[in-house]
């Protein structure tokens, strides 16, 4: 089961690589990470996604728990939560094909960033599924490059990760 965890850290050197190497060292895969420094610039927060089922997920979080630069670990998926991926896509784009793409980008809500004479730069934000969507729906349009963020996530309502 694909699970978000939102983790508050230290924003120091090495503190990164150490949560990178903890799931490494224990055969668990990242799938996305985003990371960035918060308003308070002592500490970052780290949103990631992992493959696990719910013991995995309790055993990697309390993993993380006895690292020192960890401050506070939350699965968001446990609760209601907002997440948003965002992501850069460049697309071959010549005679007809350009009027059917901006269709698509107008469909999905997304932007048109830069356009040259063949190519166009698109950005798109949502769900991962989304815009996994978005790159099906382009069909027989030939993607050159894809970049994606990752996941960046946070729960709704009152409930907040802080200290």
């Amino acid at each position: 089961m694909r699970r978000i965890l939102s983790i508050l850290l230290e924003n120091e050197p090495g503190a990164l690589s150490r949560i990178v190497g903890l799931f490494s060292q224990r055969g668990y895969n990242i799938e996305t990470l985003n990371v960035a420094p918060t308003d308070d610039i002592s500490l970052s927060r780290l949103t990631m996604t992992t493959d696990g089922d719910d013991k995995e997920i309790e055993q990697i979080t309390k993993q993380l728990n006895k690292l020192v630069d960890v401050v506070k670990v939350v699965d968001l998926t446990e609760g209601a939560h907002i997440e948003r991926d965002l992501m850069l896509i460049k697309v071959r784009a010549l005679g007809p094909d350009r009027a059917e793409i901006n269709r698509c980008v107008e469909i999905f809500r997304g932007q048109v960033v830069d356009v040259g004479p063949s190519v166009y730069t698109i950005m798109l934000s949502g769900t991962a599924a989304k815009l996994d969507s978005f790159i099906e729906a382009l069909g027989d349009t030939t993607v050159l490059e894809v970049v994606r963020s990752g996941v960046a996530g946070i729960s709704r309502g009152e409930r907040v990760l802080s200290l």
